[in-house]
């Protein structure tokens, strides 16, 4: 393989930070990090603490646990997978040592996880190691103890936390957490998480950031659905895509990586494939060699 992937290359500690989004809802960020910190969210009830996403492997969720130990020293009884990316669940296995109730995800999560969570896990490692600190910590596959097909409502003391999916994701089973007020959902939120961005609390920026959102969708399918009519293959595909993308898109971090997978997921889209395949270590092989084929 000539190229590599640029998250590869990605090394640098990102720091970070607790964010303040609610009297009982912490967002956990990492200064822009793709795939973990950022959608960590810490939900404080009045006798225990929820996590949503526990990080990618046990010593990483381990130091987590450490930093949460600093606002409070309620036990942690409820984790919450939000879909079953191994960069974000993998982690779950160090919440032994706290008086863990419950592994908590949609039916459509474990649906996924087993479907193609033991193909996932080499694929992301792979891809972007620094997430991956401690890689052989990780016991194996985290599989959800309480799965819900519905809306699903846990009491933490007073305070009520409901857990729904959103079936039309592009992961299937994706879901929400609703804290009062607070509506923070992996990919996007109305107030409070940014998905692969900062934590915020202020609607006009979650505005700005679903309208840039909207646009890179829309811009990348209607240049994918050109390159898809028009038989190009995925080199030819990702070079008409990005004379659209790059002048709007390209400062977006580590566009280099994640553009290759999204034109990919885009062309099966526009050739009629609706759930999305499994994506494997051998696949990602094949992508890069396809992004390097002859003219």
């Amino acid at each position: 393989m000539k190229a590599k992937f640029a998250s590869v290359a990605d090394l640098e500690e990102k720091q970070a930070t607790f964010v303040r989004l609610s009297e009982h809802c912490r967002g956990y960020t990492a200064a822009g990090d793709p795939n973990t910190g950022v959608i960590i969210i810490i939900i404080i009830g009045d006798d225990s603490v929820l996590i949503v996403d526990t990080q990618a492997t046990p010593v990483m969720a381990a130091r987590l646990v450490a930093e949460i130990r600093r606002l409070t020293d309620k036990p942690i009884k409820h984790v919450v997978l939000s879909h079953y990316h191994a960069v974000r669940v993998l982690g779950a296995s160090a919440y032994r040592a706290e008086v863990l109730q419950e592994v908590i995800a949609s039916q459509g999560t474990y649906e996924m996880i087993v479907e193609r969570g033991a193909q996932d896990m080499p694929s992301e490692y792979e891809r972007f190691p620094r997430l991956f600190q401690a890689f052989g910590s990780i016991p194996g596959l985290t599989r959800p103890t309480l799965v819900f097909k519905e809306t699903m409502t846990l009491w933490m003391g007073g305070l009520e936390v409901r857990r729904r999916p959103h079936p039309r994701r592009h992961r299937r089973g994706l879901g929400a957490v609703r804290e009062g007020a607070v509506f923070g959902r992996p990919g996007r939120a109305r107030r409070g998480v940014l998905h692969r961005r900062r934590a915020t609390r202020r609607l006009a920026e979650v505005a700005r950031g679903l309208d840039y959102t909207t646009d890179f969708v829309a811009t990348l399918f209607a240049c994918v659905r050109q390159a898809a009519a028009a038989g190009m293959n995925l080199k030819q595909a990702m070079a008409h895509t990005r004379r659209a993308m790059d002048p709007k898109f390209a400062q977006v971090f580590i566009s280099e990586h994640f553009l290759p997978f999204d034109v990919v997921r885009a062309i099966d889209e526009a050739n009629g494939i609706r759930h999305p395949r499994i994506w494997t270590a051998a696949r990602d092989r094949e992508m890069w060699h396809g992004l390097q084929a002859a003219d």
